[in-house]
């Protein structure tokens, strides 16, 4: 799978499980793991070899969301929904229809959106700010979390966490050092326009 490194135990177990859930379906999976382990790699590599591949991949970071935007952000607005919406706006759901939506740091997702997105991860449904009638989209959830995920809603954390997929940090498969160390020397050698050393 492109963009992955290593032989190790664990990297042959991440890349079973992607392709397991590339070819799951609209389940949703919560990627689990510490900043820097390649969480949003994982969730694009999901995308890339899912039968929603030529459909959008969307990437939502919650943490960067203001709470009081968060609404209008993610499921869109109407013109004059609420002072200053001056012109209609698409949010992040109705953006990856038919596709995929990655909501990175999900752990942080302001808990008065929680119910709203449950009721998308229930039902398919989504109505913008200002609308009068419900909006049916088709979107596949990819979410992650650095945390425990504790600030979810119990039931909200279900629906996300169908499968989850654990990233481990690199000193949790040394194994796969000497192969990343033999890349970037590669990569490095490529930008600077040398030959790697013992080429």
């Amino acid at each position: 799978i492109e963009g992955f490194i290593g032989q190790s135990s664990t990297m042959r177990e991440i890349l079973r499980e992607i392709g397991l859930l590339q070819n799951a379906g609209s389940t949703s999976v919560l990627i689990m793991g510490e900043s820097g382990t390649g969480k949003e790699l994982i969730a694009r590599a999901i995308h890339a070899g899912s039968d929603r591949a030529d459909r959008p991949f969307i990437t939502v970071n919650c943490a960067a969301i203001p709470s009081e935007l968060a609404e209008s952000q993610l499921f869109g607005h109407l013109t004059g929904a609420f002072t200053g919406a001056q012109h209609d706006q698409t949010g992040f759901f109705e953006m990856a229809d038919g596709g995929t939506l990655f909501l990175d740091e999900v752990g942080t997702m302001p808990a008065v959106i929680q119910p709203k997105l449950l009721r998308v991860l229930e039902d398919g449904l989504i109505r913008p700010l200002g609308a009068k009638a419900d909006r049916r989209i088709d979107v596949r959830i990819l979410s992650a979390t650095n945390e425990t995920a504790d600030a979810l809603r119990e039931d909200l954390y279900y629906r996300l966490a169908r499968f989850t997929v654990s990233a481990p940090p690199l000193r949790d498969r040394k194994d796969d050092i000497p192969l990343l160390a033999l890349h970037f020397m590669k990569m490095f050698a490529v930008e600077m326009g040398v030959s790697p050393p013992g080429y």
